[in-house]
């Protein structure tokens, strides 16, 4: 993931001791991450125990590898949203795997070329696929992409003829690729260029030729949509404090607006997540160890709850994180402590821990049902 009023800032153990919690965790069906790991890449699955705790309930090979290490994205694993299918990259490879969802579990179904090299990041709308190809960063060709699929029935991908478009340059060092809410426009953010890649999409599935803008501040890394045409982007700010960066885009043309608000958030703010009623954005800083949250309003401007945005401590280095659809939970993916660290969402927003369930070292991706 418009509205609300400015806060007054006071200590955050004490204002997040105040709110009612909402519900409890167990309401959380089913957890995703994947392992990434180069030996070969697997979704890993838990699901909320006694006290709220997260526990694993299996482990399921995608059929491809991944690269052990960090990918620098936002969207390595999603779901669509019947929660039928579970999408995931496998970088190490190239390739992207498919698992129909079950009460039993995840079924493998497809894992396909990914049309470029290094897929870092997924983006559904309706029974289109977009995936962003990161490209080889030693070899200095032009082989970052978006290339788009069609997602068939029984959840195989076919590839859209006329869907593979590059980026701005050579070598972007992408982060996230995500379609508007009406599936208008892609956009990616790149962070070696400091831009804001955009792409019209076509009836047919395709996309248009890359528009691009520089971000408000430098390295912009993971964003979602909201309402109203406005697209929440957090900007890591190397040497300084990182922000959450409010713009509108055209839905007709992909043209980016100016910043219509930035909001300081701490050190390596690079993750986002909106509540479903897009009143509240939560951003992980990875250089601070943390959890920022803002207050959204309806014109697409932003107040802080906290100073520099802080709600709760997250374990060492937090690379993503993942709200229920209930709203209810908020997960968080720890890449120093090698942990899922489990919050109640509280009203009107405020977190409280449930504790950790370990992964292993380079995983990557969060997706809940």
């Amino acid at each position: 993931m418009l509205k609300r009023t400015r806060l007054v800032v006071v200590a955050v153990a004490a204002l997040t001791a105040s709110f009612a919690v909402a519900a409890p965790l167990e309401a959380v069906s089913t957890v995703y991450t994947m392992t990434n790991a180069a030996a070969g890449n697997e979704i890993l699955a838990f699901t909320p125990g006694p006290g709220g705790h997260l526990q694993p309930t299996g482990a399921f090979a995608t059929g491809g590898a991944g690269t052990g290490g960090g990918l620098g994205n936002q969207g390595g694993v999603v779901l669509d949203p019947s929660d039928k299918w579970l999408f995931v990259v496998n970088a190490g490879d190239g390739t992207i795997s498919v698992f129909q969802v079950t009460e039993k579990g995840l079924t493998l179904v497809d894992t396909v070329a990914s049309g470029g090299f290094r897929p870092i990041s997924l983006t559904v709308f309706r029974n289109w696929l977009y995936v962003l190809n990161a490209g080889d960063p030693a070899d200095g060709n032009n082989n970052d992409n978006i290339s788009g699929f069609r997602i068939n029935l029984d959840g195989t991908l076919t590839p859209i003829a006329g869907a593979t478009r590059p980026l701005s340059a050579a070598a972007t060092n992408p982060a996230q690729v995500g379609f508007n809410r009406q599936g208008t426009v892609l956009l990616v953010t790149e962070k070696a260029t400091n831009k804001i890649t955009t792409y019209t999409v076509n009836p047919d599935g395709t996309a248009n030729a890359p528009l691009s803008r520089s971000s408000a501040l430098p390295v912009p890394f993971g964003f979602q949509f909201g309402d109203r045409d406005v697209v929440f982007i957090t900007e890591a700010n190397p040497g300084n404090p990182g922000a959450l960066v409010s713009y509108r885009v055209n839905p007709e043309t992909g043209v980016v607006s100016d910043a219509i608000d930035v909001q300081t958030a701490e050190n390596a703010a690079c993750w986002v997540a909106l509540s479903n009623d897009q009143t509240i954005g939560y951003v992980t800083n990875t250089g601070s160890a943390s959890v920022s949250l803002f207050r959204i309003n309806f014109d697409g401007t932003m107040d802080s709850f906290f100073p520099l945005g802080r709600a709760a401590k997250t374990d060492g280095g937090p690379i993503d994180l993942v709200l229920t659809q209930d709203g209810r939970n908020l997960y968080t993916l720890n890449s120093s402590e090698n942990t899922i660290r489990a919050f109640v969402v509280n009203r009107p927003g405020g977190l409280t821990s449930r504790g950790t369930v370990p992964v292993p070292a380079g995983a990557n991706g969060l997706a809940a049902r």
